[in-house]
């Protein structure tokens, strides 16, 4: 069994966001697979189990629990696949439901993936749970964006949406990740989707990962899917639109993920980036 290290939604290995790649975990268990995630120590590792046809079986684990989907361990298995057997379309049937998933190599040999999410939905968050989550973050209603309201999305896994007012807000990440991380626990969440809109297709993000043992995922595939069905729900945008989310600057590994919306309010969301082994 082989376990390759991979960067997604970056070209640059010191760059995006590591995940575990399993490409064949037909002979693992559960408690071997977390067992790995925890050795590997990376926000998820994907363990695949082929099908047959290039349809797989995908299971995502982090260091400390299973996660129903993850994009970025999506994109860097996807582009393994590639890099090994050839560019083409995957389907991938995860917990949170199929995915489908195509490749492609550019002339420079860096390999890039598009995933296609589940059906998106979105819903209101509660004032209590808003509350609680302004103050653990340490940020108030005056720091939100008034037109990029607070609401929780869906898209494989859910994620709370709040929208800073200021790059300067989005920067200063300070938080008490116990506190976070138990009222994450109780309701469900993965990560908390905090984003600023630096122009009308071009977002900044970061993704607190307590769940995961995480403080601040460099690149959030799954919440990134999440936020354009959001913005499709909330009229932010014209479908079709594609937008472009920066993340992982803050910490020093910049990821780039753009994310496709189409018109159908049913559809999946496409999330798409490079990926480059470590």
């Amino acid at each position: 069994m082989e376990i390759l290290r991979y960067a997604a939604f970056s070209a640059d290995p010191a760059g995006g966001n590591p995940a575990g790649v399993v490409l064949d975990a037909s002979t693992l268990d559960d408690a071997a697979m977390l067992a790995i995630a925890a050795d590997v120590g990376y926000s998820e590792t994907a363990f695949l189990v082929p099908r047959g046809g290039g349809r797989f079986t995908v299971r995502y684990f982090s260091p400390l629990a299973e996660v129903d989907f993850c994009g970025h361990a999506t994109i860097a298995s996807a582009a393994a696949y590639a890099e090994r057997h050839g560019a083409g379309p995957l389907t991938f049937d995860t917990n949170a439901g199929t995915v489908e998933v195509s490749t492609a190599m550019a002339a420079d040999g860096t390999a890039t993936a598009i995933l296609t999410s589940v059906a998106p939905r979105t819903a209101p968050i509660a004032e209590s749970d808003l509350a609680a989550l302004l103050d653990v973050l340490d940020w108030s209603a005056a720091d939100l964006d008034p037109a990029l309201p607070p609401r929780l999305a869906y898209a494989g896994n859910w994620h709370p949406i709040l929208a800073a007012a200021t790059r300067q807000r989005l920067s200063d990440l300070d938080y008490d990740m116990a506190v976070l991380g138990e009222l994450m626990a109780r309701r469900g969440w993965t990560t908390v989707d905090l984003v600023w809109r630096e122009s009308a297709d071009v977002f900044h993000a970061r993704n607190p990962f307590p769940p995961g043992g995480v403080v601040d995922d460099p690149a959030t595939g799954a919440a990134a899917a999440a936020f354009g069905g959001y913005l499709r729900e909330l009229g932010t945008v014209t479908p079709p639109a594609t937008i472009t989310v920066h993340q992982g600057v803050d910490m020093g590994r910049p990821s780039l993920l753009t994310v496709g919306i189409g018109p159908d309010p049913s559809s999946g969301i496409a999330v798409s980036g490079a990926a480059v082994a470590m």
